[in-house]
């Protein structure tokens, strides 16, 4: 049994899995992140993919797939594997939702906290000369969190954890998630916006939190950027093509959004020319303490990391071997055989 990882971000020789897998299982690891340097004959033999975010597994590479029986994505997100293509093959595509689940809804709050109470403007000033920047002065974000408005675009499993701790900020939670049924905000104590539009309005800090698909790309585009208050935050821990990049930045040099801390970008790594970047890089005044980055690592801890690579392993095990299948995305449109 060959399973195949074309671009496994982990620096071992995949002992995790190994140890999951069992003996007589080979695994075919690949660190290149391009496709075409993988051995046409590991795609067309491989039982199984476990499959990170490096090579895109799009038609061409459907295509080769001869024995495959599972795609598992190592991860949340599966906007790069092409989903209809898999299930017109016959193979389901599964995803790991619930490994970093609370690092992510952890790393959201503190994207928020570093912006409202003034990390992202403190500490360097401190770093540059102490004496100086031994002030309050000069943190453009910084308020009270009680009573403030926190809303959350897709209420799932992460959705759901940072708004438990939005909460227990004594702020108040609302929500936008039109998938999930009537009376789910009854269960949960939070409020709930009738439209993304609403949601938008009358928060204080939006949090996203949903899946990049056809639907949601650019969902915070200018428009919806219009709509915010001119004080607000906006969080992304989820995917960068949910924010139009360009129109936020021209939200924040014009004074019309108050900051917004980004754990992903639209393009990873992201290209340094971009206006946004150029600004962040000068330090420009506009943007100074209003935008706090990290390199998608919301994800991350090593307790995290071992949880993932244990979860996909396990995924791919159990269906080849008990045909026991979890957390499928592409249901709907899978023909199994």
């Amino acid at each position: 049994m060959l399973i195949l990882m074309p671009d496994a971000q982990i620096e071992d020789d995949a002992e995790i899995e190994r140890a999951v897998l069992g003996a007589g299982v080979e695994i075919a690891l690949h660190r290149e992140l391009v496709a075409d340097r993988i051995p046409d004959e590991q795609w067309r033999g491989a039982d199984a993919l476990i499959v990170y975010y490096g090579v895109p597994i799009d038609r061409a590479v459907v295509d080769r797939l001869d024995r495959c029986k599972i795609v598992v994505r190592a991860g949340v997100g599966y906007d790069q594997i092409d989903v209809a293509a898999c299930g017109a093959r016959g193979i389901p595509v599964c995803n790991v939702p619930d490994y970093g689940t609370t690092e992510v809804a952890d790393h959201a709050i503190a994207l928020m906290l570093g912006l409202a109470r003034g990390l992202v403007s403190y500490h360097p000033r401190l770093i540059a000369d102490a004496e100086a920047g031994w002030h309050w002065m000069g943190a453009p974000l910084v308020r009270r969190l009680r009573g403030a408005r926190f809303g959350v675009v897709g209420l799932g499993r992460i959705g759901t954890a940072a708004a438990r701790r939005a909460r227990a900020h004594d702020m108040v939670v609302c929500f936008y998630d039109p998938y999930l049924p009537d009376g789910a905000e009854l269960g949960l104590g939070f409020e709930r916006a009738g439209s993304l539009r609403d949601l938008l309005a009358q928060s204080d800090v939006v949090s996203l939190h949903c899946p990049l698909t056809p639907e949601t790309a650019r969902l915070i585009d200018a428009e919806a950027l219009a709509t915010m208050k001119p004080d607000a935050l906006l969080i992304n821990t989820a995917r960068g093509g949910l924010i139009d990049i360009s129109a936020l930045e021209a939200a924040l040099r014009d004074g019309r959004l108050g900051g917004a801390g980004l754990d992903v970008l639209p393009a990873e790594p992201p290209d340094p020319a971009h206006p946004l970047l150029q600004a962040l890089a000068r330090r420009e005044p506009w943007l100074d303490g209003r935008l706090l980055l990290t390199p998608h690592i919301a994800w991350f801890s090593a307790a995290g990391r071992a949880d993932l690579r244990r979860k996909s392993a396990e995924t791919a095990r159990d269906y080849l071997t008990r045909r026991q299948l979890r957390n499928c995305v592409n249901r709907a449109v899978l023909e199994l055989r």
